[in-house]
């Protein structure tokens, strides 16, 4: 079905898959590549695939494979043709080569998505950044076929108009992708001022993680509501692939125990390590976190390989070591005679959409990042107002009374609060 995707012309595509054995579920990333493909404004016209024990490495594909698919296209008049893998640049040239049609491959339509998804200045400029870095190596494949076009006869340079067309390419992107390092390096400089503050202010951190189209999304509009302090300070949700590329940070006070919640960039199989890379400024905000929320779709049949595949993310963004809660959202689309929600251990079973399971949730995250914390009674001269200002912004206050030798303060705090003013201490 396609998205309302306003002016947005939609292209025909072919889709190109080899399966060599390797892929756990062949199938399922065939259909993902055709989900991707939609979100990126294509119509799937036909699906092709091939059984090789390893790929050619001239063009992916059996020589006889592509003339069939160049013959297929050319039935259901595709403009484009996804291939399911990363194609080596000679790959792509050779392709286009006897396709006479543009080829792209899984990076590329993934890249495509987030430009369209693409809304915040920092999401946009690494977007462009993952998307000229992708570019820059295919450029120096291409030389070999420009530098064929040859420069007039009897120069004096043995260089073809190719090639120097191609060093002027490759020295525009070399020197915009500079550019754009500088202004994420800026952006960057402004995440981490306010980490900082965000560390400082001694609130635990929770980041909602996993894989792209699970809720997460669903589940912080669903918290904020509920919980936070601005309650119309919700982010857009929507059924498709990547539809937030910006994380979101919301804070959420539940029973008078705050913590900071943030919504990220989601996942999916084959993300393109370009883009890993771009946006790891913004994916920080996992790596600091105190505790993670996986989400995972638990009505999709292959939850299971979401979820590896969401950990083996986390790796990546050495963040695996993280204290994690499981939450298995969308439970209501089973048809499983169950109540929700049902918790089991560090695991939860909800429908966020549905409003079933937040509170539980909640309650599941405050008494993990609150696991630590103590009850104290301090007392403060009069004197010190900074100190009884301290413990009231960032300690849960129980109690407090006014005696003649000060402030007597009980409050609920964490072990490193509790050694900073250990001096007032009772």
């Amino acid at each position: 079905m396609r998205e309302e995707t306003g002016d947005i012309a939609w292209k025909k595509v072919l889709l190109v898959g080899v399966d060599t054995g390797e892929e756990k579920d062949f199938e399922r990333s065939m259909e993902e590549l055709k989900n991707l493909a939609q979100a990126a404004c294509k119509e799937v016209a036909g699906i092709i695939t091939q059984r090789l024990l390893t790929v050619n490495r001239v063009l992916y594909i059996g020589s006889g494979k592509a003339v069939e698919v160049k013959d297929f296209a050319g039935e259901c008049k595709a403009e484009e043709v996804i291939f399911d893998n990363a194609l080596s640049p000679s790959q792509v040239r050779n392709l286009t080569d006897i396709l006479e049609l543009p080829v792209l491959d899984r990076t590329n339509l993934i890249l495509d998505i987030f430009a369209l998804r693409a809304q915040t200045r920092e999401a946009k400029l690494q977007v462009e950044m993952a998307k000229l870095e992708y570019m820059l190596p295919r450029l120096v494949g291409l030389h070999e076929a420009l530098s064929r076009q040859g420069g007039a006869s009897g120069s004096m340079s043995s260089k073809g108009t190719g090639e120097k067309k191609l060093e002027l390419d490759r020295r525009k992107i070399e020197h915009r992708i500079s550019e754009l390092k500088k202004e994420l390096e800026l952006v960057e400089r402004s995440r981490q001022t306010q980490r900082k503050r965000r560390k400082d202010s001694q609130i635990p951190q929770v980041a909602l993680v996993g894989y792209t189209n699970a809720g997460k999304s669903t589940i912080l509009n669903r918290m904020v509501e509920k919980y936070g302090e601005c309650p119309q300070k919700t982010v857009m949700e929507k059924d498709m692939l990547f539809a937030t590329l910006e994380t979101s940070v919301r804070s959420i006070d539940v029973d008078g125990r705050p913590f900071l919640l943030a919504d990220t960039v989601g996942f999916i199989h084959k993300l393109p390590h370009g883009l890993v890379k771009a946006f790891r400024s913004t994916l920080e905000e996992v790596r600091n976190a105190d505790l993670l929320v996986q989400v995972v779709d638990f009505s999709d049949e292959n939850y299971k390989q979401q979820i590896e595949v969401t950990q083996k993310t986390l790796r990546e963004l050495e963040a695996g070591d993280i204290p994690q809660i499981l939450v298995y959202n969308k439970v209501d689309k089973c048809r499983l005679e169950t109540e929700l929600p049902q918790i089991r251990g560090d695991q939860i079973y909800i429908s966020a959409k549905g409003n079933r399971g937040i509170e539980e949730l909640a309650e599941m995250i405050q008494s993990r990042v609150y696991a630590d914390n103590q009850d104290c009674r301090f007392l403060i001269p009069y004197d010190k107002g900074a100190v009884v200002s301290s413990l009231m912004e960032n300690t849960s206050v129980l109690e407090r009374e006014y005696t003649e030798r000060g402030i007597l303060l009980h409050v609920n705090c964490s072990r490193q609060e509790r050694a900073k003013y250990e001096s007032y201490a009772l």
